[in-house]
Parts: C-alpha cells; structure tokens; sequence
C-alpha cells in the first residue's frame, strides 16, 4: 500500500466529456472565448492605464478585477485546451496543486475587489463632497493589496492542506481542470479536516464579502431614494447597475457550487456550473463595465482614432 501511494504522481482530467465526435467543435468555441476574454480583459487595463480621465478609484479597482479575471481563466483554459487538441489529458501532482492554488488565489482576489468596489460606489454616492479625500490613492493601493494577499494565503492554506492527502487507488479527477472537491473524493487518506476547512473559509469569505456589498448597497439605496432629482437617481443607478449585475454573476454560481452542489461538483450538472464561474464570468465581465460606461468607450474612441 505504501509504495502504491508513492506511484500516483499523475492524475487524469476526465474534461467536460469523453465524446470524440465533439472535442475539435469545443476546441474552437472555448479557444475563441478564451481569446475574447484575454483581449477582453487585458485590453480594459491597457485602456485604464492610457487615459488619465480613468486614472479614478473606481476604473483602479475594475483594472485589478480584470487582471484578476484573466489569472483566473488562464489557469484553467489553457490545459483544458490542450486536452481538447492532443488529448493530453495527463497532469502531474505539482501542476495539478500549481492550478489549483493560482485559480483560488484569483477568485479569492476577486471577492474581496467586489466589495473594494461597492464601498467605493458607496462613497461616492452617499458621500459625494468628501469622495476625494476618503478615497485616496493609498487607501485603494491598501484595498488591492489585502486583496491580493487574502487571495494568496487563502490559496496557500487549502494547497498546504492537500500535502496531507494521499491518491493510491484512483488517479481519475472526473473534472477538466483541478477543483479540490474531487480532488478529496479520490484521496486514500481522510479528508474530514480538508472538507471541514474549506467549507469554514469558504462560507467565511462568501458570507463576509457578500454581507459587506449587501450592505453598502443598502445604504446607497437610502441614499438615492431620498434623491428627489430623477435624473440623478437614473444617473447613480446607472454607476451600479455594472456592478450588481457582476456580483450576481459571481456570487450566484459561488453559492451553487460550494453550498448547494456541496460534493457534488463532479457531476454534469456540477461541470457546467463550474464552467460558467471559470470561463464565462471572466469573459462577460470586461462587456458588463464597458458597453454601458460613456468614459470606457469614449476612451476606446479616443485611442482607435
């Protein structure tokens, strides 16, 4: 059994679905998603970065959701692909563990940005004459880097966990990238301690960031419907229209897959949940900030001329 557990240093990525017929036709619908989210996202950061007049809190923190969103679909689609192609479907202990951790540090990241995001909308319209001063340049630099380092330590807790784990009877992750709900399903050892930690920090963070959002939009709320102008309640509606729209996307699917899906992410229905929180997300995100903002696009139209 000892030397069993040493041999299962490669795991197998089951993917979306072991149909032949179909993997040139996913191939190409997920290389061109991919494509569209990376120019998607990365050009929202060139575009924030080349303006001065985005050069604001708010268009701060939606270049580090977009840089976020992009970690986050590169280490995942990739590989995916390359399964797709060359069905290569073979990953190593250390890659599986690498994807894991950048993925969730990514998402964890992402979390936090949101609620950067919503206090920051909070200010500006419940505390409009005092924006400047509150929003400051340090304190949204502090914002992105507790992001971030939540996002990293979060990462490396769950990963440092996984070294305690053993895989010696079953190599197979039914899955087509390396979620660690699987991951668990396959372990030799028990992984109660794993399952029990997750499911604490997960709903800690899910809950706390959500509550925190919830509750600057509470206030923004009070805040616009004491407005009695209809313009500027239409106006301060249509700077967080953005943003709610992208919370309900993501906390929505969050909530399906680590509450309701529980261990069940290994299923169909659980693919195409986690499908949607990996790939999707991160390529309707750049569309949801840019189609409806008058700065973002006359930027675009300032930098195509």
């Amino acid at each position: 059994m000892e030397v069993n557990r040493t041999l299962l240093t490669e795991f197998v990525l089951r993917g979306i679905t072991g149909r032949p017929e179909l993997q040139v036709p996913l191939f190409l619908v997920f290389f061109f998603i991919y494509v569209i989210t990376m120019v998607g996202n990365l050009g929202l950061i060139f575009l924030i970065w080349k303006d001065p007049h985005l050069h604001t809190p708010m268009y701060l923190f939606l270049g580090n959701l977009a840089l976020a969103d992009a970690c986050s679909s590169s280490s995942v689609t990739p590989k995916m692909l390359m399964k797709f192609i060359n069905k290569n479907d073979m990953i190593s202990l250390s890659e599986c563990f690498s994807q894991f951790y950048f993925f969730c540090s990514s998402a964890t990241a992402e979390c936090y940005l949101l609620v950067a995001m919503a206090y920051d909308r909070y200010v500006a319209i419940c505390n409009p004459l005092h924006y400047v001063v509150i929003m400051s340049k340090r304190l949204c630099v502090k914002f992105i880097c507790v992001s971030y380092l939540i996002g990293l330590l979060h990462a490396l807790l769950h990963v440092g966990l996984l070294f305690r784990l053993t895989f010696c009877s079953s190599n197979i992750i039914d899955h087509f990238y390396c979620e660690i709900l699987p991951l668990y399903s396959i372990s030799c050892t028990d992984p109660s301690i794993n399952e029990l930690v997750i499911f604490i920090f997960v709903i800690f963070i899910q809950a706390s960031t959500f509550m925190s959002i919830i509750v600057s939009y509470i206030r923004v709320l009070f805040a616009i419907l004491k407005t009695k102008s209809e313009k500027g309640r239409s106006k301060a509606f249509s700077t967080c229209s953005a943003h709610l729209v992208s919370v309900s996307l993501f906390y929505g699917t969050l909530f399906v897959i680590y509450v309701l899906s529980g261990s069940d992410t290994h299923s169909f229905q659980g693919k195409m949940y986690s499908l949607f929180y990996t790939i999707i997300i991160p390529l309707l995100n750049p569309f949801i900030y840019s189609l409806r903002n008058k700065e973002v696009l006359g930027a675009l139209r300032k930098l195509t001329k």
